[in-house]
């Protein structure tokens, strides 16, 4: 099975790099093949420009999004990792989705609707949050959240979610507790794409 990791933290020191340490190793231990797409050492350029769309109407997409359009393609599972920012991806993933996630790649409209251009692939989303989980599980954050990426991102282009991992308080929980987290994420990781 081919995986492809989309990352989005610019610390590679982060809790989130050990994270997607984790999730490639887990991943590899099942005998998959692993393609991680580090937004931040890509330098990947999130602003989608009028030219972009042009160039995408004319059929001449531009060839940063060519690229990441086509190991989207060759992927069965796609994961996201992300830390929870402002209650929202980070933008430089915001903006991946965006550009990449283009309409006439990963969705049409035709005479039923939607067309889900991604159909066949699977998505996992792992994020960790600042905010304890009580809280966010309280205010219905965690719930929204779940809704806006899994349904608003993944389903909306036929991408079945079939995890979403969102780890609350992370800067103040302990080592413990964050060994912990890793922990769960390598055995959900080795089960959900068993």
């Amino acid at each position: 099975m081919k995986h492809l990791i989309v990352y989005a933290h610019p610390n590679a020191d982060s809790f989130n790099h050990a994270i997607l340490e984790t999730t490639a190793a887990a991943l590899k231990a099942n005998g998959d093949e692993v393609v991680v797409r580090d937004l931040y050492a890509l330098d990947f350029q999130p602003v989608l420009k009028p030219a972009d769309t042009e160039a995408m109407k004319a059929g001449q997409t531009p060839e940063d999004i060519r690229v990441e359009q086509q190991h989207i393609s060759e992927a069965d599972t796609i994961t996201f990792i992300f830390p929870i920012w402002w209650t929202g991806l980070p933008a430089i993933l915001k903006g991946y989705v965006d550009r990449v996630f283009a309409y006439g790649f990963a969705y049409a409209y035709g005479a039923a609707g939607i067309d889900k251009l991604l159909t066949g692939k699977k998505g996992l989303i792992i994020n960790t949050h600042g905010t304890p989980k009580e809280i966010y599980d309280q205010i219905g954050m965690t719930a929204g959240l779940k809704i806006t990426s899994d349904i608003g991102i993944f389903d909306f282009t036929g991408i079945e979610p079939v995890e979403h991992l969102l780890f609350g308080g992370v800067p103040a929980i302990g080592e413990e507790a964050l060994t912990d987290i890793l922990r769960q994420v390598d055995e959900r990781v080795r089960t959900v794409f068993a």
